[in-house]
């Protein structure tokens, strides 16, 4: 028994006879369509996130198996948030503020999938990639909040796997980030007002310092009397050479 596997990114519960699906699942001879419609049952809970599948076919009875994997996390963190795209500008934009609940659930997600060796070390890396999407969680950047995990403050949460989150919990989660949002946009202005105030006193240092025909000039008039003196002395015979004069003798 001969057997093909075919790896393929399709949107969750919306997979269509495209070229990305056709062109390497064609070639083996399988019933195409059954086995797009298969993928949309299977991948329905993930709808509208890429989710990764793998196609095993038997190349002699054309019959096929799937695997769904679990879609990237920077997809779970959008379906959690219900946006369509993370921030262009994480460090400088932030669109959204996670209770550690919603993180504990994320982690249980995609445990099997997140190269850590236990659960608090997948919670620090879902994390991470919460920071790099632009989003806070508990109103911290995940330094912070690193930080926070290791002293012990989040050890209840964590070690019990809770989920629950309740709406006085998202009020508060929308207040914090409100507030980093306000400092942020402060820090902001002030890094821009420096640099701003740094050109400038750059351009004016620049415009104030002498040309190099100035400097010439400046160096020529700085000559001492007596070496002016000299030099008209100095100057006088070789005018006289110049014009082509001799003395006569009387």
């Amino acid at each position: 028994m001969s057997k093909e596997i075919v790896d393929l990114m399709v949107d969750g519960g919306q997979a269509k006879a495209g070229a990305s699906l056709a062109q390497p699942l064609a070639p083996l001879g399988v019933n195409l369509q059954a086995i797009i419609t298969k993928i949309n049952e299977k991948t329905s809970s993930f709808n509208g996130m890429k989710v990764p599948v793998k196609v095993t076919v038997d190349t002699e009875t054309k019959d096929f198996d799937l695997e769904i994997g679990t879609p990237p996390i920077s997809e779970l963190i959008k379906k959690e948030l219900k946006i369509d795209k993370g921030s262009g500008m994480p460090n400088k934009n932030k669109i959204g503020n996670f209770a550690m609940e919603q993180i504990i659930k994320l982690a249980q997600m995609k445990q099997d999938s997140l190269l850590s060796n236990n659960f608090r070390s997948a919670v620090k890396s879902v994390i991470g990639s919460c920071n790099s999407n632009g989003v806070l969680v508990e109103g911290k950047t995940s330094k912070e909040l690193t930080e926070d995990i290791n002293a012990g403050k989040y050890d209840d949460i964590i070690n019990n796997q809770k989920t629950e989150l309740s709406g006085e919990k998202k009020s508060q989660l929308q207040e914090q980030l409100t507030v980093f949002q306000e400092r942020l946009k402060k820090e902001m202005a002030k890094l821009e007002a420096e640099k701003k105030a740094a050109e400038e006193k750059t351009k004016k240092t620049v415009e104030a310092a002498p040309t190099t025909d100035a400097k010439a000039e400046v160096k020529e008039g700085d000559k001492k009397p007596e070496t002016a003196a000299k030099d008209v002395k100095e100057a006088k015979p070789a005018a006289g050479k110049a014009t082509g004069k001799k003395e006569t003798k009387k």
